[in-house]
């Protein structure tokens, strides 16, 4: 009897990993804050890189904009999805990536803390199969970097998440990819990736495939970041 592939699934983060939307929220925060005579700095933008959205606008309300933070959110929101249903602004190695995945029989599944609003527009733009399962921010009583969005993900996809790899670009969402039991990789895009035990880190998408993928399923560490 053969052993099982110990790559199961690969579940990705959206915003930053898959999509360089980054700068969309960033310049809708600024936007936002500015309206109200307020400063929204490039260090606030990215202390709130990859956590979930009413967090940030409760950022946002301690720096100064006067709205709720449900009115701030839906504001942020709608703003982003216009860009993202306008042009999806892939990471290079992206498309290519999911499509090898697919194409080789390994499920993928999206988890984001996004709304379904955003997460929707990026669909419409992928090939078709890509994603066996998505997990939105609306849907999971605790956002990154609790674990409860990719153990969800591998629940809905049928798969143990210790042979999933995590693939995420923000402090918060390693920390849930690790959290979850899943071999989980760093990806270096506008904030640091520090070391952490058992975590692999890169810089670019292009440096992964589905070998690299499955040795990592398989208990292999890589650091593409220290010289």
């Amino acid at each position: 009897m053969t052993a099982p592939e110990p790559l199961a699934a690969v579940l990705w983060d959206l915003d930053g990993t898959l999509m360089n939307s980054e700068p969309f929220w960033m310049g809708a925060e600024e936007r936002l804050a500015g309206e109200f005579g307020g400063t929204w700095t490039d260090e606030d933008a990215r202390g709130v890189v990859g956590i979930p959205i009413d967090r940030a606008a409760a950022a946002m309300v301690a720096a100064g904009v006067p709205l709720p933070v449900p009115e701030i959110v839906e504001r942020l929101v709608g703003s982003v999805a216009s860009e993202v249903e306008a042009h999806v602004p892939w990471q290079p190695g992206a498309l290519d990536l999911l499509v090898e995945l697919r194409d080789a029989g390994v499920p993928c599944a999206l988890v984001t803390m996004s709304y379904p609003s955003i997460a929707e527009g990026f669909l419409r733009a992928c090939p078709p199969g890509v994603f066996g399962a998505v997990v939105t921010g609306d849907q999971v009583e605790a956002g990154k970097p609790d674990p409860e969005g990719y153990l969800t993900a591998a629940e809905r996809l049928g798969v143990d998440i210790r042979r999933c790899v995590v693939v995420e670009d923000s402090p918060s969402g390693i920390g849930a990819g690790l959290a979850s039991g899943a071999r989980t990789i760093g990806v270096k895009v506008i904030v640091d990736v520090p070391p952490r035990p058992g975590l692999s880190r890169t810089d670019s998408l292009q440096r992964l495939s589905l070998e690299r993928l499955r040795s990592l399923a398989a208990g292999e560490v890589f650091d593409d970041l220290t010289p």
